[in-house]
């Protein structure tokens, strides 16, 4: 009878831990099933990429300032940013390129507005935003003129973040001051400024054309300075002809304007070519007005420190910059995704952005007397100017023309060949009518 009693304990023993060990199986399985989404979802937050090649100065203080102000509306949402430095974009774009063409898109892409950013609906690779647009109210706050360069066939493929002029000379205030130096209004003034300094050892003109789109820039002043913003804005017609007077001497000023640099220059950047100006060795540079959000991101004072005056002939045009945002096709996580471009197009996202790149809103509807002395000042250019797309910002021309006018710059920096630069332009051109 015990050993009956002893056994049959024994068997009901066993069939509990049979149970037990069930349920903890069941238990871990259903644990591992909770981990395993958990992981898939980031433990429960939604990734999303941006890519851009806003990572230097007050450009990437600017982007990472609308990032967590997303993340704090959306804590359940991690905006990853996959800036890629250099090229002045183009390295960006490569991966842009590789990825879009590999099924692996960000969700969001920085572009620069017109051609720039619609190419890549060639490839049906880009979501119309026309419902965004309607669903906030943005055909009443973004300027007609910026929703036109982001739009085909009535669909609008860009969020515009703001706008920026690219036809600005930013100068040392301090080596003005002390050389008894007024800013160029013309060529003429330039250069003879520019005699001065040199000959007492300062760099007239910082340039960092290691990409040499900033090179191409130096010569688009040239050609505005001869043409105007009517006859400039023909030539990327494919109808006008390049081999003229007034573009041979264009060509003149821009080789003259080559002579005034920093010998240095094919080995710098931009954001170096700046630093020059920052740290007294040379007086001036001339860049897109992102440069002011790089100078105060230096803690230099506007007006103290360093200003502005519009390139030689152009003070009555503003030369457009546009900096879009563009939604991919294929995209994972589609609402998220259209929520994080909800706000990038906001008044809150835009008003901090551009206070701290330096640019002004694209939106008309904000107020700026907040922002700093000279985007006040652009934004009441914006309004008054004559509005111009620009060259070197890639809006009005095809990218593989405005690729060829780059590798064309390029040599003609270090060949001075006007010959070779007139004709290769005039090849290029047929690049303007595809």
């Amino acid at each position: 009878m015990k050993l009956k009693l002893i056994y049959a304990s024994s068997v009901l023993l066993l069939f509990v831990l049979l149970l037990t060990a069930c349920g903890s199986d069941e238990s871990n399985s259903a644990n591992q099933n909770d981990n395993s989404d958990s992981e898939n979802n980031g433990s429960g937050t939604t990734e999303l990429e941006i890519l851009s090649w806003w990572t230097s100065g007050g450009e990437a203080e600017a982007l990472n300032a609308v990032i967590d102000g997303f993340g704090e509306e959306e804590p359940n949402i991690e905006i990853v940013n996959a800036a890629v430095a250099g090229g002045g974009g183009s390295n960006s774009q490569a991966v842009l390129s590789s990825r879009l063409q590999g099924g692996e898109p960000p969700a969001v892409f920085q572009a620069q507005g017109g051609f720039d950013l619609l190419r890549w609906q060639e490839g049906d690779y880009l979501q119309s935003l026309n419902d965004l647009y309607e669903e906030n109210g943005w055909r009443d706050v973004f300027p007609e003129t910026i929703i036109d360069m982001n739009t085909i066939d009535g669909e609008i493929y860009g969020i515009p973040m703001n706008v920026h002029r690219n036809n600005m000379i930013w100068y040392n205030k301090k080596i003005f001051d002390d050389n008894g130096i007024e800013p160029p209004k013309t060529f003429a003034d330039f250069f003879e400024i520019a005699d001065t300094l040199q000959s007492k050892g300062i760099i007239p003109l910082a340039l960092g054309d290691q990409n040499p789109r900033w090179s191409t820039l130096l010569f688009e002043m040239a050609l505005l300075n001869e043409l105007g913003a009517e006859d400039f804005s023909a030539l990327w017609t494919g109808n006008e002809d390049f081999d003229t007077a007034k573009i041979r001497s264009a060509v003149n000023t821009f080789s003259r304007m080559l002579d005034y640099t920093n010998e240095n220059h094919s080995s710098l950047d931009w954001q170096d070519a700046a630093d020059l100006v920052a740290s007294d060795e040379a007086a001036m540079l001339i860049m897109g007005d992102w440069a002011s959000g790089f100078f105060m991101s230096r803690d230099l004072v506007a007006n103290e420190d360093f200003g502005w005056v519009a390139a030689p002939g152009t003070e009555d045009i503003f030369n457009i910059v546009n900096d879009s945002m563009g939604y991919p096709t294929g995209v994972e996580n589609a609402e998220e995704a259209e929520g994080f471009l909800a706000y990038l197009g906001s008044a809150e996202a835009q008003a901090e952005f551009n206070q701290l790149k330096g640019s002004i809103p694209a939106r008309t509807d904000i107020d700026v007397s907040d922002f700093s002395e000279y985007s006040q000042s652009a934004a009441e250019d914006f309004k008054n100017l004559e509005l111009n797309l620009s060259l070197a910002g890639g809006s009005p021309v095809p990218a593989g023309f405005l690729s060829r006018v780059d590798d064309a710059i390029n040599t003609f920096v270090t060949q001075r060949d006007p010959d070779m630069l007139i004709n290769s332009l005039e090849e290029a051109k047929s690049l303007l009518q595809e």
